[in-house]
């Protein structure tokens, strides 16, 4: 009797065990292979058995707005200390590191923005090989049937420097981050002729991945309604375009195809409450009014 009651017991562990070395090997798509653990809102242009699901984890994130504030505001050795730092679209680090340093952990850029990259290639994809990029665009432009403009591009990218990680927004992510918008704003955005900017995605994105954000040089929505704001231009990069508060004003006012750049920021400054979120030069007065929508 003792004998039975061992050989059964051995017997479930065996079986227990088998079924999650199985568990453990089944891939996503059914197929053998270890599994992905990775956030499925993301996946890698060129796709391969390891790294299918963009899998990324900081404790301490480091944003770095393009906007014209990074003009000498001297932070590049404290952004580079940071464990991740996370850069928007084509803003270069050559040539302004004292303001926004020279590490690029994670780049998120939009589809308008791809041909930029692509024209410089060798100093994104190569020089910077070790950084992981995650692209966002409309399913026009994203889609993978081979009508897909912009995502046809990233392919041969992709094939072209296998070394460099290369992910994109799945159709599914954009619905949900349109979503988002309406669930904050009570707008639908495709209604309201509103388009998300790339810092929005890339908000959504580094509340799954960090487990806290330093956020530099990006405004509040007060900023430029305020009669002692700095005039500077809308990128750190490009000297003697738009100033960055009429482009936000422009933006927020236009009827089609504007981002709400200032609806946005009183967007993250209620996400800011709800998690480890710090906004530096300029800082923001998070208590300052309610930013309920």
């Amino acid at each position: 009797m003792k004998f039975q009651r061992f050989f059964l017991v051995c017997l479930v562990i065996v079986t227990l065990s088998a079924l999650f070395w199985y568990i453990h090997m089944i891939r996503s798509d059914g197929s053998t292979g270890m599994v992905n653990t990775g956030l499925h809102g993301y996946t890698r242009i060129v796709p391969s058995r390891i790294d299918q699901f963009l899998n990324m984890h900081c404790r301490q994130c480091a944003l770095v707005s393009s906007s014209g504030q990074m003009q000498g505001a001297g932070l590049g050795k404290e952004i580079d200390q940071m464990g991740c730092v996370i850069r928007m679209n084509n803003a270069p680090t050559l040539g302004y590191e004292q303001d926004v340093g020279s590490k690029t952990s994670l780049r998120v850029v939009s589809h308008t923005s791809v041909p930029l990259l692509i024209k410089n290639e060798s100093y994104y994809f190569r020089h910077f090989e070790d950084t992981i990029y995650v692209f966002w665009g409309p399913e026009r432009n994203m889609r993978q049937d081979g009508k897909g403009r912009v995502f046809n591009a990233l392919r041969k990218m992709a094939t072209k420097y296998p070394q460099v990680k290369m992910y994109m927004v799945t159709r599914e992510k954009v619905e949900y981050c349109d979503n988002v918008f309406q669930n904050e704003t009570g707008k639908n955005r495709m209604k309201s002729g509103a388009f998300l900017s790339t810092g929005f995605f890339t908000m959504v994105l580094l509340i799954d991945i960090c487990d806290s954000i330093l956020i530099y040089g990006m405004i509040d929505d007060n900023y430029c309604s305020r009669t002692d704001h700095a005039t500077v231009p809308y990128h750190y990069y490009e000297m003697g375009r738009m100033d960055e508060c009429r482009m936000y004003r422009m933006h927020e006012r236009a009827r089609h195809g504007g981002h709400r750049f200032i609806t946005e920021k009183s967007i993250y400054a209620r996400w800011a409450k709800q998690h480890r979120v710090e906004f530096k030069h300029p800082s923001w007065n998070l208590q300052e009014k309610n930013h309920d929508p």
